[in-house]
């Protein structure tokens, strides 16, 4: 891969520390400049994915600044636009101005959507759609926010890490829906972390196990592709498996940790209770997965997730060091024992606090790196443990299959079919191969 495709390794290592640096001084402007938050002038805000994640992020943003107001909004579905902005309308009447010819339907309208007069998109569509409309909008000039994971697969990771450089050279806001990097009590302890408080960082562990996810029913009116993107959590190609679309928030913080990514990953997971009884045949994701992480200076990070009832849940991280260790969330245990004291306000309302009271002052920060860096670390563990073999960062990246097509129509046939038993591909250990 060019240096114009892959970044060096000393590349990565400036941009995430930017990012963190970035994430830091947010997590500051609404305190220093909670003053600021009430500008006069109007942030224009279109919506690309109108789901429950991206109804909220735009809400937090409406909540945030009294200027906001959202002008577009994009989906896949018509209900599920209409929906959206019925709801919106009802609880921001002064911020939403959304006419009918403003809503774009259709897995391309988000492009109608970026050209609409807009200042911020906000993209939370599935992952597996999520590169293309982010390098438009970049593309066009606008700020981004963009929920997590941000891809699926190395060429998705390749055009958000481009597109991410073309967003620093036009002085563009990339924020990314991971919010503990927007937490006091995240930041004021990795910082210390980094300081050396626990030492020499030997491994981390990283949880995300509880009992499960929503799936949804097939309506009459829906063909293959339309079924799959409505139920798209259930599909790799579309999610990443639930070690991204959850689970990533729990990896990024290991890779903060190191502020690094791993360069190798190996493990073991499967399917053994997700597509039985009546959910059988509705989808392909595993249903637990456990991933050991290598880093280039040799340390680990060991990572869990499962969605199962009635198991052992943790959603959580530790560091353990030379001198101590650490929940990463504001506790330190051993040579320099410490706990936070400080407020610690809830992370999804304070990313978009701080994202708009940094575009009011003019601030700009990109938290795209690490956004693209931790979605693909995640979908290095998926790689390994879908195959049961060590996969490599490098050859993942440059050579992997890719797994969302980005030219679909609702008359295309989606990369994933089921079988003559009614049942679509479960990736078998031994057998799937990343590469083709």
């Amino acid at each position: 891969m060019s240096n114009a495709k892959q970044p060096s390794r000393r590349d990565f290592l400036q941009g995430s520390t930017a990012a963190a640096a970035g994430a830091a001084l947010a997590g500051g402007l609404s305190i220093a400049r909670s003053a600021h938050a009430q500008g006069s002038d109007v942030i224009k805000v279109a919506l690309v994915g109108a789901g429950g994640r991206g109804s909220g992020a735009v809400s937090q943003q409406m909540n945030a600044d009294k200027g906001v107001k959202l002008v577009a909004i994009a989906d896949a579905f018509e209900q599920r636009a209409n929906g959206s902005l019925g709801q919106l309308q009802k609880r921001y009447p002064d911020q939403v101005d959304v006419p009918p010819d403003r809503v774009f339907l259709g897995l391309d309208g988000y492009k109608k959507a970026i050209d609409a007069g807009v200042d911020l998109v906000t993209i939370a569509t599935p992952p597996g759609f999520k590169a293309a409309p982010y390098k438009a909008a970049v593309d066009a000039g606008k700020h981004v926010f963009m929920e997590k994971p941000c891809c699926v697969d190395g060429p998705g990771f390749r055009m958000l890490m481009e597109a991410s450089k073309t967003a620093d050279e036009k002085n563009l806001l990339v924020g990314i829906g991971l919010q503990r990097r927007h937490e006091p009590k995240y930041i004021e302890t990795i910082k210390r972390i980094h300081d050396g408080a626990i030492g020499d960082v030997m491994f981390t562990r990283v949880y995300w196990n509880g009992g499960g996810i929503w799936n949804r029913g097939r309506e009459d009116w829906m063909n293959e592709l339309q079924y799959q993107v409505h139920n798209w959590y259930h599909f790799a190609w579309l999610s990443g498996d639930n070690i991204a679309e959850q689970h990533i928030h729990n990896i990024d913080i290991g890779n903060w940790v190191q502020n690094d990514h791993p360069i190798e990953a190996n493990g073991m997971g499967g399917c053994t209770a997700r597509y039985l009884g009546s959910f059988r045949g509705t989808g392909q994701i595993f249903d637990h997965h456990f991933v050991e992480f290598t880093y280039a200076n040799g340390a680990k990070m060991f990572s869990q997730c499962r969605h199962m009832k009635g198991c052992w849940g943790s959603v959580s991280e530790a560091a353990h060091g030379t001198k101590g260790t650490s929940n990463c969330a504001g506790q330190i245990s051993g040579e320099n024992e410490w706990r936070f004291s400080g407020p610690s306000p809830g992370g999804h309302q304070q990313e978009q606090t701080d994202l708009v009271a940094a575009l009011r002052a003019g601030e700009r920060y990109n938290e795209g790196y690490y956004g693209a860096t931790s979605s693909m670390t995640a979908v290095l563990g998926m790689n390994a443990n879908y195959s049961g073999k060590i996969v490599k960062w490098d050859e993942l990246v440059n050579k992997g299959k890719d797994l969302a097509p980005d030219d679909l129509t609702w008359d295309s046939q989606p990369p994933v079919q089921k079988d003559e038993n009614g049942d679509y591909p479960i990736p078998m250990p031994g057998q799937y191969n990343p590469f083709a």
